[in-house]
C-alpha cells in the first residue's frame, strides 16, 4: 500500500511543461517539416512517372535497348521496380514528415495533447525508418568491402 503511494506521487511530480518557446520551436519544425513532406510527395511524383517512361524507353529505343541487353530482356521491368522501389523510400518518410507536422501544429495551436502525442510518435517512426535504413547502408558497406577484399585475395 505503501509502494503504490509512492509511485502516485512520483508520477504526480513528473508533470511535462511545454514552455512558450518550446512551443514556438515546435510549430517552426512543424513547417519546415510540411514543406520537406510536400517535397517528398513531388519527387515521389516524378520518380512514379519515371518508372514507366524509363521502361518505355527502353522497349522503344533501338539505342538504349542495345546498352541494356547486357540485363538482359528485363531490363524495363528492372528500371521500373527500381525506381518504384526508390519512390516508396522517398514516399514513407514524406507521410510520416506530413503527419507529424499536421498533428504537431494542431498540439501547438490548439493545446492538444493527444495531438501532440502523436505528433511525437510520428517523429518516433521516421527516425526509426532512417535509423534502420542506415544501418542497411552500413551493412552494404560492409559486405562490398569484405566481398572486394575476398575478391582480390582470389584473384592473386
Amino acid at each position: 500500500m505503501e509502494n503504490l503511494q509512492e509511485t502516485t506521487e512520483v508520477q504526480s511530480e513528473l508533470k511535462l511543461v511545454v514552455s512558450e518557446e518550446m512551443r514556438s520551436y515546435i510549430y517552426e519544425i512543424a513547417k519546415w517539416a510540411s514543406f520537406l513532406a510536400i517535397i517528398g510527395f513531388v519527387f515521389t511524383g516524378i520518380m512514379i512517372i519515371s518508372a514507366f517512361t524509363v521502361g518505355a524507353a527502353i522497349n522503344s529505343n533501338p539505342q538504349m535497348l542495345a546498352i541494356a541487353t547486357s540485363m538482359g530482356s528485363l531490363a524495363s521491368i528492372v528500371f521500373t521496380v527500381f525506381f518504384l522501389v526508390i519512390a516508396f523510400a522517398i514516399f514513407y518518410p514524406s507521410l510520416l514528415m506530413f503527419k507529424y507536422a499536421t498533428k504537431a501544429k494542431l498540439g501547438v495551436l490548439y493545446g492538444e495533447q493527444a495531438s501532440l502525442d502523436e505528433a511525437m510518435s510520428k517523429l518516433k517512426s521516421l527516425f526509426k525508418y532512417w535509423g534502420i535504413i542506415t544501418i542497411v547502408y552500413i551493412a552494404l558497406y560492409i559486405l562490398m568491402i569484405i566481398s572486394t577484399i575476398m575478391s582480390g585475395a582470389v584473384a592473386s
